[in-house]
């Protein structure tokens, strides 16, 4: 293929384009960032609360490759491709309690949930479930890197990125504070957005609060524009964080519980931070969330939304509208991300420019991108 233009991608931020429009539309760059942004580092994949209990089993593709999560008998959460290691059969075709073994339904080959291949019944004829040329050993599921944080189950395709608390060491330490046990709001606390997007675009409107006033009155009126703050971390995250933030109260005035030891910037503030390339989060003294953007086609991304608690008991009216009012805020951004994805059709158009005052976060991720572009294409090079 014939590679797009980064040089201006690249170029300091009062100087910068954003990237070409190809990155938006074309399936050939699609697959190119598959490999050199989503699979090389630490992407998104789902979140523990997902696989709750010993035995839970969740089916997932991800950039088209069938995935299986699950938490095993020591109640850790591995993920492995979703195939046998046979003849390739689909393991799990919806999410279950794997009560013994996973077992393959085309020819009972069984794994147990920690991988290890179990079983191989008439494998050497009938009545004969062993084979010298069959070793077990050799024949486990193909386990996928995988890290859980802030309940996130973080996944490396490529196997070779540095291990996830050295990769994103910089972030763990600007969060440590929230380093303790997350409650998962459960049903009311989790909802599904597919949006006709680039997952890009996710992104960028994520990592930028200049489109407050116009797109978020709501949130605006209290946690004004210039009430934040931009959050930049080169080749690791980028976002913004406000100095105002307003705990929801009841009725009768209760509040959620703060979690525990939070220093007093705390009080007020609150952060929200891409950590590259897929996962939107969100610390305040009392919740949190994980936005993990799956990206399905070069227009169309699936947003799964998840927030937690300091406890795993929370008023559910108040849980309840704490989903609502997110819902809200993360639906006004649909219009916004889903228009720039029809622009980016517009041929003259160059990638756009940036407020060198306003976009810093958001030209972070664009650099961060093209960097990740580059590394992969001087790789390809030197192989040839």
């Amino acid at each position: 293929m014939t590679h797009t233009n980064l040089d201006a991608v690249r170029r300091p931020l009062d100087q910068a384009n954003g990237l070409p429009n190809a990155h938006y539309i074309d399936q050939r760059v699609f697959d190119e960032e598959r490999t050199a942004v989503l699979s090389s580092g630490w992407a998104g994949l789902a979140v523990g609360a997902d696989v709750p209990e010993i035995g839970d089993a969740v089916p997932l593709t991800f950039l088209g490759m069938p995935l299986l999560v699950v938490r095993d008998r020591a109640a850790q959460v591995r993920v492995f491709q979703n195939i046998c290691r046979h003849r390739g059969m689909i393991l799990v075709d919806a999410p279950r309690k794997i009560e013994g073994a996973i077992r393959c339904p085309y020819h009972s080959w069984c794994y147990s949930t920690d991988g290890r291949l179990v079983s191989t019944p008439h494998v050497g004829g009938p009545g004969r479930n062993t084979h010298a040329g069959i070793d077990r050993a050799l024949l486990g599921l193909i386990e996928v890197r995988s890290h859980v944080w802030m309940d996130v189950i973080w996944i490396n395709l490529s196997g070779d990125a540095a291990p996830f608390a050295v990769h994103n060491a910089n972030l763990l330490a600007r969060w440590a504070e929230f380093d303790q046990p997350l409650h998962h709001g459960g049903a009311d606390s989790r909802f599904q957005l597919t949006v006709n997007c680039n997952w890009k675009l996710a992104v960028e409107n994520y990592c930028e609060s200049y489109h407050l006033p116009w797109v978020h009155p709501g949130l605006n009126s209290y946690s004004r524009l210039e009430d934040h703050y931009h959050i930049e971390a080169p080749d690791s995250y980028s976002g913004q964080g406000t100095l105002v933030y307003r705990q929801m109260s009841g009725e009768d005035g209760q509040r959620f519980p703060d979690f525990d030891g939070l220093s007093a910037k705390w009080d007020t503030a609150a952060e929200y931070v891409t950590a590259y390339p897929n996962v939107l989060l969100g610390v305040h003294r009392d919740h949190t969330f994980a936005i993990i953007l799956l990206p399905e086609s070069t227009e169309k991304t699936t947003e799964n939304v998840h927030i937690y608690y300091a406890q795993a008991e929370t008023d559910p009216a108040l849980r309840a509208r704490n989903t609502a009012q997110w819902k809200q805020v993360f639906e006004e951004d649909i219009f916004v991300v889903e228009g720039m994805q029809r622009g980016r059709h517009a041929p003259q158009f160059d990638g756009g420019r940036f407020s060198p005052a306003m976009d810093g976060p958001t030209h972070m991720f664009h650099a961060w991108v093209a960097g990740q572009l580059e590394a992969h294409r001087a790789g390809q090079m030197a192989a040839e």
